[in-house]
C-alpha cells in the first residue's frame, strides 16, 4: 500500500515574501494620501492615513517577524504567493473604501477592489463623480497596478528574487502561451516592462492633459487606459468631454495595450523585424479592422450617429475596448440589436496578444487552436501525415498544444459553471453567460441585469463574492489558482 504524504511547502517564505509586498502596498497608498491631502479631504485623508498604517503594519510583522528557517522558493512557493497574494492586496486594499464610507459593506469593497487590481472594472459604485479625489485616484491606481502586474513589480524593485523562485514567479504571474523574457535576469527583463508601462503613462497623461482634461482626470485615465482596465472619473465617462481628441487618444493607447509588451520593446530597441514578422499582431491588427468596420457598416444601415467620422470613432472606440478588455463603452450597443452585442462578446472572449495587459483567452491561442485544426482536418486525407503547428516559422511543442486545448476547455467550463450560478439567483441566462464570461475575460461590460440599463451593483453578494474570484482566476490564466486545489500540489513529487 503506498503511504501519502504532504508535499513540505515552505509557507513560511511564503508569509514573509507576502509582508514585503504588503510593505509595496503601503507606499502606494502614500500616493492618493497626498492627493486627498491636496484636495483638503479630511476624511479620504484620514481613510489613507489608517489603512497605511495597518498595511504596513500587517507588512511588517510578517516581513521582519517571521524567520523562516530556509530561504528557498521553488514553483510550488511561487504559484502559491502569486495566487493568495492577489487576495491579500485586495483585503487590504478595500479598507481605503470601508474607512471613507465609499462602501458600507466587505462584498461591495472587496468586489470593487478585486475588480480594479484584476483591471476586470466592473464597478458597484454608483455615483463615481461623488467619491472623494483621494479614492478615485486609489481607484485607478489599483488598475494601473494590476495591469502590468503585483509580482512583477516586486521582482523590479526587490532583486532577491531572482535568485529565490523569481522564475516561477514571472512564469505564475505573466499572460501567454509561453514567457518571454526580455533580458536573462527575470529581475531585469521586469524592470524594463515597467519602464515601458511608466514610459507609456506618462506619456497618455500628458496628450490628455493637452486636451480638455485637468490634471487630476488625465492621471486618472492614462493609469486606467494604460492598463486596459476602464475605470473613469466621470459617471458617464469619457463622454463627458465630448472630445474627438480624446477618444482618438485612447483609441491610440487601447490598441498599445493590447500589443504584447516584448513586441513594443523590440520596437523601441530599433528591431522591426518583430512587427513585419510576427503573426500574432497581423491577426490582432487585422481583426481590430475588420470588427470596426463591421460595426460602422451596422451603424451606417441603422441611420446611428450623423457622419462617418463619428461612426468609424465610435465603432474603433467599442471595438478596441473590448478587444482588449478596457471596458470603456461609448455605443448603446444594448438597445442596438443583437448583432453588434454578440460580436463584441466573441471579441471579448479571444482579447489581444499574450505578453499585453489585455484580458481574456488571447489571441495567440486561437492562432494555435486554428491551426491545429486545419492539421487535423488534413491528416482525414493523408492519415500518415505529421506536420506541426506553426507559428512566426516556428514549430509548436506538441504540450504546447494540449496545454491551449485544455486552457479552452477550462475557460469554457469556468464560464458555464459561473453562469449558472447566476441563474440561481434570476438572472436571466444570456446575461448570466455574458457576465461571466465578462469576469474571467477582465473586461468588465456587462449586459441587461450588469449592462448599460443595469449595474454590478444589483447583484447578489454571493454572486459578486464569486465573480470576484473568477476576476482572478482569469487575471492569472487559471492554471495558477486551479492547480492550488488539486491534490498533486500537495504531494510530494
Amino acid at each position: 500500500m503506498r503511504k501519502r504524504t504532504n508535499q513540505n511547502i515552505n509557507f513560511a517564505i511564503v508569509m514573509r515574501m507576502q509582508g514585503f509586498l504588503l510593505l509595496i502596498e503601503a507606499a502606494f497608498m502614500l500616493l492618493p494620501l497626498a492627493v486627498a491631502w491636496w484636495f483638503d479631504e479630511h476624511t479620504a485623508l484620514w481613510a489613507f492615513i489608517y489603512s497605511t498604517l495597518i498595511t504596513a503594519g500587517c507588512g511588517s510583522l510578517m516581513a521582519f517577524g517571521i524567520k523562516p528557517r530556509s530561504k528557498s522558493m521553488h514553483k510550488r512557493e511561487g504559484l502559491m504567493l502569486t495566487a493568495i497574494i492577489w487576495v491579500f492586496f485586495s483585503l487590504f486594499g478595500m479598507l481605503p473604501y470601508l474607512f471613507s464610507d465609499t462602501f458600507n459593506n466587505v462584498t461591495d469593497a472587496f468586489f470593487e477592489t478585486m475588480a480594479g487590481f484584476t483591471t476586470t472594472g466592473s464597478s458597484v459604485i454608483r455615483y463615481v463623480e461623488e467619491i472623494p479625489h483621494g479614492v478615485l485616484f486609489w481607484r485607478s491606481m489599483t488598475q494601473w497596478i494590476g495591469g502590468m502586474g503585483i509580482i512583477l513589480f516586486t521582482l523590479a524593485v526587490i532583486p532577491m528574487l531572482n535568485q529565490k523562485g523569481g522564475i516561477a514567479l514571472f512564469n505564475a504571474e505573466v499572460t501567454g502561451i509561453t514567457h518571454e523574457r526580455l533580458r536573462p535576469r527575470v529581475s531585469q527583463t521586469a524592470k524594463d516592462l515597467w519602464l515601458i508601462y511608466i514610459g507609456l503613462t506618462g506619456l497618455l497623461t500628458v496628450l490628455l492633459y493637452m486636451g480638455p482634461m485637468d490634471w487630476f482626470d488625465a492621471i486618472c485615465h492614462a493609469m486606467t487606459t494604460t492598463s486596459t482596465g476602464g475605470y473613469s472619473t466621470k459617471n458617464i465617462g469619457l463622454d463627458y468631454w465630448q472630445s474627438p481628441y480624446v477618444f482618438i487618444v485612447v483609441i491610440i493607447f487601447m490598441f498599445i495595450g493590447g500589443i504584447s509588451f516584448s513586441i513594443i520593446a523590440a520596437t523601441m530597441r530599433g528591431n522591426f523585424k518583430r512587427i513585419k514578422h510576427n503573426n500574432t499582431l497581423r491577426w490582432y491588427c487585422m481583426t481590430s479592422l475588420i470588427i470596426t468596420l463591421a460595426i460602422v457598416a451596422y451603424m451606417t444601415y441603422k441611420g446611428f450617429l450623423d457622419t462617418h467620422g463619428d461612426r468609424f470613432i465610435y465603432g474603433a472606440f467599442d471595438t478596441l475596448s473590448a478587444i482588449t478588455s478596457t471596458g470603456f463603452s461609448t455605443f448603446d450597443y444594448e438597445n442596438s440589436g443583437e448583432f453588434v452585442t454578440v460580436i463584441l462578446m466573441v471579441i471579448m472572449f479571444f482579447g489581444g496578444m499574450a505578453g499585453s495587459t489585455s484580458g481574456g483567452a488571447k489571441l495567440d491561442r486561437l492562432i494555435v487552436l486554428l491551426k491545429h485544426t486545419a492539421n487535423e482536418f488534413y491528416r482525414v486525407l493523408h492519415s500518415n501525415s505529421v506536420r506541426a503547428v506553426h507559428i512566426d516559422g516556428k514549430p509548436i511543442p506538441n504540450h504546447i498544444v494540449n496545454k491551449v486545448y485544455t486552457f479552452f476547455t477550462v475557460y469554457i467550463i469556468i464560464i458555464m459553471v459561473v453562469a449558472l450560478y447566476l441563474t440561481f439567483y434570476g438572472i436571466p441566462v444570456f446575461d448570466a453567460m455574458y457576465t461571466s464570461m465578462s469576469a474571467i475575460s477582465n473586461v468588465g461590460i456587462g449586459h441587461g441585469v450588469t449592462g448599460a440599463n443595469g449595474s454590478w451593483v444589483a447583484l447578489h453578494p454571493g454572486a459578486k463574492w464569486v465573480l470576484a474570484l473568477e476576476m482572478m482566476v482569469g487575471r492569472l490564466e487559471l492554471f495558477t489558482v486551479l492547480v492550488i486545489f488539486t491534490r498533486s500540489f500537495w504531494k510530494k513529487d
